[in-house]
């Protein structure tokens, strides 16, 4: 959704409730984990996005703050089977305290077009994840797919009542790696036609991209945990 004033006009807090920190690399230490959700409080982001295994340490640091917990569900290939990814989402959203959980579709399926499968898969997490009051996004990986197959997979996504469609993991190494681009983001817009909201990921870190991409109509962005601070310009 368009905001009512300029990107470049907001103040940080504004600015910091479309951010989910990521922080999500496999070979960070607890110490590496601890600091870098911290810093995501401290920006007052909107969640911090993290694996299962780090969600001990995000309640532990984002309790009682403004920031929520987003956690990651079958990151990052989206290739496990429907049942699987059902009980990871039920586990991981069971306490009834995460507030999004980013979930990887089965981008294979969506090249293939397959589109009934792609379809129940989403519908079987939705219905989990909404019964905890979590709110779900499905990620493309718009990098592996076509302009037509972004706009049939997003208004199918709509369909199945998702609350974001998600560009991109960030880990995506298959193919050239564009990430969230204004031409994708415009895509996915164009299909949701506002029945769902769009969260950008991937590649955005620098601050005029960032204020760009508001002004442009996202609603959320991933930004990893060096370009937080570049993007809300408290660091160059």
């Amino acid at each position: 959704m368009k905001p009512t004033k300029k990107a470049a006009n907001m103040n940080t807090i504004e600015l910091a409730s479309y951010i989910d920190q990521s922080v999500l690399k496999p070979e960070f230490s607890e110490e590496q984990i601890r600091k870098y959700i911290q810093e995501g409080v401290d920006y007052n982001c909107k969640t911090v996005c993290i694996n299962p295994s780090s969600l001990p340490i995000a309640r532990e640091i984002c309790k009682g703050t403004n920031t929520g917990i987003c956690v990651v569900c079958d990151f990052p290939f989206g290739c496990s089977s429907t049942e699987s990814k059902v009980q990871q989402a039920e586990i991981i959203c069971k306490d009834n305290d995460i507030e999004d959980l980013d979930f990887v579709s089965n981008y294979g399926w969506i090249k293939s077009g397959k589109w009934n499968l792609y379809q129940k898969d989403i519908e079987a997490v939705v219905e989990v994840v909404h019964k905890h009051g979590t709110k779900l996004k499905v990620i493309l990986e718009t990098d592996a797919l076509t302009f037509e197959a972004i706009s049939i997979a997003t208004d199918i996504a709509c369909k199945a009542n998702v609350d974001f469609v998600k560009t991109s993991t960030g880990f995506f190494n298959g193919a050239e790696v564009k990430g969230a681009t204004t031409e994708i983001i415009q895509c996915v817009i164009d299909a949701a036609k506002g029945r769902c909201k769009v969260k950008a990921s991937a590649g955005i870190r620098d601050r005029e991209k960032f204020l760009a991409f508001i002004d442009q109509g996202i609603d959320r962005m991933g930004i990893g945990y060096r370009s937080t601070p570049i993007v809300l310009g408290m660091k160059k």
